[in-house]
């Protein structure tokens, strides 16, 4: 069979997209700064997948080191929290027709966002939270520190399982306090990021308390305009930090940070009362506001010097119910070669290389085989015996 005769084209919404005939019933769920997804069938599997179009991915720089990045880390990670990869393919034969890269995924039921806006119990609240560390801690151990979890990047499924959709910013993604305004959302990044200092596998947690934080009040806790503004919502609710803290940033920020109006903050059962929690759990975990109340308070802290680790995290009480040694100590994926997010390439070469990544992929699974990588069987845990999140 000819190579292109296993593809045809359709169209989405103002967008064409050219996919293997293994595919079918395209349906445009989302568009990103990256692409348009569409829901598929795998007519081979009988599985829902995503699809995933990275359209001209090597239109600029940054596009492309992205697309690069993104498509190795998905080659390289495999675990049930993180999304797999479970196709990749590009309709164009030659480097110099090349275009369009097309990753396959697991369809997912909801981002998180919309999970949010849900009462959730706490058997919810903590499972979900449980297998976002998970997550976090399977990247840590490829030396990949997300930095900018939030979400709208986290999936779930109905029956309450979890996945992080990205790998967050690339090492040279830096951030900086004076930086340019708001083109995406920073609510949920750490002080550290947002103040341009050095950061280490907790700044990750950070970003996790601002979630479990948005699931109990059920709004954004520090919905900053830009970077400045978002630095002053934290430091009015959770208070100045020492100078301790202000010693170890750059001397301009330091001196922007240290002539802001002093805040006390608020203790965390003002900020956080008994009346926005679920009530307490009357299943075997017995999971109560206080246990979410405390676990809040050492994530949501300013100075990651003294916030709590992740491997921490996992074993506070209104997490470790859901501990399982597999889950939160798979198999660590292959280290990830941070050079590439330190290259400097011009778009050809990433055109080039982004190439090579897809060609090499085709060929070792054989042109449109079959995924190999079957869905994790979720974990058959399903808080409260419901068989729904819906």
């Amino acid at each position: 069979m000819s190579r292109l005769s296993q593809f045809y084209t359709v169209e989405v919404g103002d967008t064409k997209f050219t996919i293997l005939k293994r595919y079918q019933n395209l349906k445009p769920i989302g568009s990103g700064a990256q692409g348009i997804v569409c829901a598929a069938v795998d007519t081979e599997t009988q599985q829902n997948v995503a699809i995933k179009k990275l359209s001209r991915p090597f239109q600029n720089v940054t596009h492309a080191k992205r697309a690069y990045r993104e498509f190795k880390l998905m080659k390289l990670v495999n675990h049930k929290n993180i999304i797999g990869l479970l196709n990749a393919f590009t309709p164009q034969r030659s480097l110099e027709d090349f275009q369009d890269v097309y990753l396959v995924m697991e369809l997912m039921d909801a981002n998180l966002c919309q999970v949010i806006q849900m009462d959730l119990d706490h058997e919810r609240m903590s499972y979900l939270l449980y297998q976002m560390l998970c997550g976090i801690k399977h990247l840590h151990s490829a030396g990949i520190i997300h930095r900018d979890l939030k979400p709208s990047n986290i999936v779930v499924k109905s029956d309450c399982t979890l996945k992080i959709l990205d790998f967050g910013l690339a090492r040279t993604a830096g951030t900086t306090f004076m930086m340019t305004p708001y083109v995406v959302t920073r609510y949920y990044r750490a002080p550290e990021v947002i103040l341009g200092m050095g950061y280490t596998e907790n700044v990750d947690i950070w970003s996790v308390g601002c979630i479990m934080g948005e699931m109990i009040r059920g709004g954004v806790l520090f919905p900053g305009t830009d970077h400045i503004d978002q630095w002053n919502k934290i430091i009015e609710q959770l208070g100045t930090p020492s100078q301790q803290f202000m010693m170890r940033l750059q001397p301009t920020v330091r001196n922007y940070v240290e002539n802001r109006p002093r805040f006390t903050g608020f203790p965390f059962d003002k900020l956080f009362p008994d009346v926005l929690f679920p009530s307490d759990s009357s299943e075997h975990n017995r999971l109560k506001a206080s246990q979410a109340r405390d676990l809040l308070s050492r994530m949501l802290v300013i100075d990651p010097e003294r916030r709590i680790s992740v491997d921490d995290a996992l074993l506070h009480p209104y997490i470790n119910v859901w501990y399982d040694e597999l889950e939160v100590n798979a198999p660590a994926p292959g280290p990830y070669d941070h050079s590439v997010d330190e290259r400097e390439h011009t778009v050809e070469q990433w055109k080039e290389l982004i190439y090579q990544e897809v060609m090499e992929y085709e060929s070792s699974r054989g042109r449109g085989a079959s995924s190999s990588q079957p869905s994790p069987a979720s974990n058959s845990i399903e808080p409260n015996g419901t068989d729904s999140m819906r």
